[in-house]
């Protein structure tokens, strides 16, 4: 079977693992703060944010939360920070910004310890932070739910699971990050699950018979990434729906159009499916 596409990645991609299983586990941090991902990264205390201003220094604590307690090796952390240009002693200039980030723990009075929650193990670093800290914790058991009421066949319940994990983004990821080649990587990878989470809110969305809310939103993300062919099928179906079979093949016709141009490729199976279900409607008729 197929990988659903909101499904955790495979084990070997670690840093963006499925981070349920946090348990009874607790960290060495203040108890007020959390950390935010899903936009701008913040450092959020009392409802301030202190993050840290220095650059390299809010990449390493990116890069580190989204390791979700897992070692990342000095050698991924040299290679985001430097790419393919790192200093001649890079591993000596890893372990200075590490003492750099955990001196600014210590500063924003995050900790009093930070060799508890910095920890050295080979071969790298650990961040000891509770995932539960982090809105993508959130996002992540939201779109669990929403996964669980669809097989349970509770659609409007899906629906408002993953509208409560949509909420969580306040813009794209890391957006006041500098990335290098493996937090580009991670960006990317997020906003693919906050869309794949969107597409399946507008599946649930669809089932419980919302076709003519939809119409608004499915026309502006058409519009915004013409060449998707998921939010164009989900147009497709939610016209024809509602009595508009000409601007679904309108819709349609645009498409194939632009693939063929574009891409020089035909529709996919789910958007001829679209079509085909739109004429089938049409000659009933």
């Amino acid at each position: 079977m197929a990988p659903h596409p909101l499904d955790p990645p495979a084990p070997e991609r670690r840093r963006l693992t499925h981070p349920l299983d946090a348990g009874s586990f607790e960290d060495h941090l203040d108890p007020h703060v959390r950390f935010r991902l899903l936009g701008r990264l913040e450092v959020v205390v009392d409802g301030r944010d202190v993050a840290p201003t220095a650059p390299r220094t809010l990449q390493l604590l990116a890069l580190l939360l989204l390791g979700w307690r897992h070692v990342v090796p000095a050698d991924a952390i040299a290679q985001e920070l430097w790419g393919d240009r790192p200093p001649r002693r890079a591993r000596s200039s890893v372990q200075t910004h590490v003492h750099q980030l955990r001196q600014c723990l210590v500063r924003l009075g995050l900790t009093t310890d930070p060799d508890r929650v910095l920890v050295t193990r080979a071969p790298g670093y650990r961040l000891e932070v509770d995932p539960r800290r982090t809105d993508l914790h959130e996002f992540v058991l939201r779109r669990r739910d929403g996964l669980h009421a669809l097989d349970e066949k509770r659609p409007a319940e899906a629906a408002r699971c993953f509208r409560e994990a949509e909420a969580l983004w306040a813009g794209p990821p890391l957006a006041n990050v500098a990335r290098g080649p493996v937090l580009s990587g991670e960006a990317v990878e997020l906003l693919e699950r906050r869309r794949a989470v969107r597409s399946a809110r507008i599946d649930a969305d669809m089932m419980c018979g919302r076709d003519r809310d939809l119409v608004g939103e499915l026309q502006s993300l058409c519009l915004a990434h013409p060449l998707d062919e998921v939010v164009h099928a989900q147009l497709v179906r939610v016209l024809g729906r509602c009595g508009r079979r000409a601007d679904a093949m309108t819709v349609y016709r645009r498409l194939r159009d632009a693939l063929d141009a574009d891409l020089g490729v035909s529709p996919s199976a789910e958007v001829e499916e679209a079509y085909a279900e739109l004429i089938r409607v049409r000659q009933a008729g």
